[in-house]
């Protein structure tokens, strides 16, 4: 198995999630109405599953990897473009947080701030996806050997085990700042 497959598979898990935010949008816009509980569902798939767990194993070990190696000049430029799209897309989910924010205060112009942060998730991960799937990750691949496919995939499940343990690590560690136990 190569260790794209399980980034692939995850990729399936977004799309059907970006389908959600999709249909959801499509109510805010004809509905005028924000429901912030789906804005925080939203914003922690895409924090936690789609940046944190899924980007995070892209650019620790994948991209890591891969920057060792000498790319062609296409894999090159993709590689920098999805760097900076990852970078992107966790400036517009704060984005999207501070609009929740916003929204909940009753400010005017917080609908149209969630709307314009759910469209750029649901325009952007799908073209996102593509162009891992469909012009990086598989060629790329041919530029490791059996045994560095194998410790990749070895790193990435390494990865998944520890991340709910390290997440919520973090998630007490805050709670005890702000309750002012540390």
């Amino acid at each position: 198995m190569m260790p794209v497959g399980p980034l692939m598979i995850e990729h399936r898990l977004i799309e059907r999630m970006i389908r959600v935010i999709g249909a959801e949008l499509n109510r805010i816009e004809q509905k005028g109405k924000v429901n912030p509980e789906f804005v925080d569902v939203t914003v922690d798939f895409i924090r936690t599953y789609a940046d944190n767990c899924h980007h995070g194993k892209e650019e620790k070990i994948l991209f890591r990897d891969l920057k060792l190696k000498p790319l062609a000049p296409e894999l090159e430029r993709i590689l920098s473009e999805l760097i900076e799209e990852h970078r992107k897309g966790r400036e517009v989910v704060g984005q999207l947080v501070a609009a929740k924010e916003q929204y909940l205060r009753g400010e005017s112009r917080a609908v149209s701030l969630i709307i314009e942060g759910m469209r750029w998730l649901v325009d952007f991960y799908p073209k996102h996806i593509e162009k891992e799937d469909r012009h990086f990750f598989l060629p790329c691949m041919g530029y490791f050997t059996r045994e560095e496919k194998d410790a990749m995939l070895n790193e990435e499940m390494d990865f998944d085990r520890n991340f709910v343990h390290a997440r919520y690590k973090t998630v007490v560690e805050s709670a005890e700042l702000a309750s002012g136990l540390k």
